[in-house]
């Protein structure tokens, strides 16, 4: 799951903070930690979904599915490689 972190969570917490969903009001110091208010959550949890909900074209199979789908399709292979049925695993690059 570590190729999709960038594409997909890095670029929903880049996408909350730059579209104000979440805001320096919606973290809460608390000793050494650092929370967020459930309207932070709410702003964050928001930006994941649209970001899950965004289409992409997957290169193998050339149809437009989305990143939801998409992690399925990634887990499928790679369950196929381990198991022997494909010879390698084909990795999802974008561009």
């Amino acid at each position: 799951m570590e190729p999709f972190r960038p594409l997909i969570a890095e670029s929903a917490v880049l996408s909350a903070i730059n579209n104000r969903m979440v805001q320096p009001k919606d973290f809460i110091a608390v000793g050494p930690a650092i929370s967020l208010t459930a309207d932070g959550r709410k702003g964050l949890i928001h930006a994941y979904e649209r970001r899950m909900d965004t289409l992409v074209t997957h290169p193998l199979f050339d149809y437009r599915v989305s990143y939801r789908r998409l992690l399925e399709i990634q887990a499928r292979l790679l369950a196929r490689f381990l198991q022997c049925e494909i010879k390698s695993y084909p990795v999802f690059v974008t561009r």
